[in-house]
């Protein structure tokens, strides 16, 4: 009777546990599970980040007299005021606005009397293809020496690249910038000074129809090398001032990675059938390291859209960090409103896509 009961309850216990596995794996969520909460949660993060933005730029008063104060006199002043409707209550202000950006109507700047959606649609292909230069120039450095600093762990090249990742960490975009214009523009005049093109291939890429605003893309269609050249020139030292900031992080996370990844027991259990140590680099640490790279990708982002602002300043570079600049030198807070929403906006959206990838490539990331 002891001994059925015994079975009865071992039994038991075994059906018990794929049951309480499951309701866990249930209760846990799956990849849809996962990617529906990453997607709802760009919601309230880019409605606190409007908000924000909406209540520091108030802080100072209305835009009209913040821009224009000074330069006319207090009944026009009154007059513009009350024409734009910045003389009513604060919460109303605040839910035509957020009305008007559910329409696509971010507002007219003040300083050039133009719609905010076509500062916005005209410099930010500038903005982002400077992103993707920097990016691409990260990956290129970051990755490979980091990878290095990791194979040579504690010896003198990885105390030298670990060094060099902090330096190009801490510092300053417009430092590392000035710098490189000196250098190779100034002193060994090697690339442009400054700009996006050079005048006639600017000329030659507005004969386009209907450019896209990517000069590369644009520089593609015209079907000449010079002009694919001069929009690659220039290119160069923007991409490099901006692309190293991002470059050290990429590095010292590679670095940690590969070596975390040489010491787990199958690649110990390699290394002792006699496999050599740059293979086992080459075949088993480059993939893990990479995981650490795409999650903080989102961050990176913004951190390259932050020193955009100054990169784009150094070199003329006009995209929406050069614009946000002028806007702020003229206090025109309609367009630096818009400006900041649409850059909080991109940052909320690439999160969600480098969870999305994330979660693909990596199975243990879920709810």
């Amino acid at each position: 009777m002891t001994t059925t009961t015994s079975d009865q309850q071992v039994g038991e216990g075994r059906t018990a546990a794929p049951r309480a596995l499951g309701r866990r794996r249930g209760s846990g969520g799956g990849l849809g599970t996962y990617l529906l909460v990453r997607a709802l949660l760009i919601i309230p993060t880019v409605f606190i980040l409007v908000t924000t933005v909406f209540v520091v730029m108030r802080a100072t008063g209305d835009p009209i007299t913040a821009a224009l104060g000074g330069r006319l006199t207090p009944d026009q002043l009154a007059e513009r005021i009350e024409a734009a409707g910045y003389d009513r209550p604060i919460v109303v202000q605040y839910l035509e606005y957020l009305g008007g950006i559910l329409r696509g109507d971010f507002g007219t700047t003040i300083s050039d009397n133009r719609p905010v959606t076509e500062v916005l649609a005209t410099y930010g292909s500038a903005t982002l293809e400077l992103a993707l230069y920097a990016l691409l120039v990260a990956f290129v450095v970051g990755i490979p020496l980091g990878m290095a600093a990791g194979y040579f762990r504690d010896r003198a090249s990885d105390a030298a690249l670990r060094i060099g990742a902090i330096l190009a960490y801490a510092t300053p975009v417009f430092f590392a910038g000035l710098l490189l214009k000196l250098v190779f523009s100034v002193w060994l005049g090697w690339l442009p000074v400054s700009g996006r093109a050079s005048t006639s291939a600017e000329i030659e890429m507005q004969m386009l129809d209907d450019p896209s605003g990517f000069y590369l893309v644009d520089a593609l269609r015209t079907g000449d090398p010079e002009v694919v050249g001069d929009v690659l020139a220039h290119a160069v030292l923007p991409a490099i001032a901006l692309g190293l900031l991002t470059a050290g992080v990429f590095l010292r996370l590679v670095r940690t990675n590969v070596i975390g990844t040489l010491s787990t027991d199958y690649v110990v259990a390699a290394r002792s059938r006699g496999v050599r140590e740059s293979r086992l680099v080459r075949t088993h640490a480059w993939r893990p390291a990479l995981i650490p790279i795409i999650t903080v990708i989102g961050l990176q982002v913004a951190m390259l859209l932050a020193g955009a602002v100054l990169t784009e300043t150094t070199f003329e570079w006009k995209g929406l960090g050069f614009q946000l600049a002028e806007y702020l030198q003229a206090r025109d807070f309609v367009a630096v409103q818009g400006i900041v929403v649409l850059m909080a906006v991109i940052v909320a959206v690439t999160n969600f896509v480098v969870d999305v990838v994330a979660a693909l490539i990596d199975p243990r990331v879920r709810y």
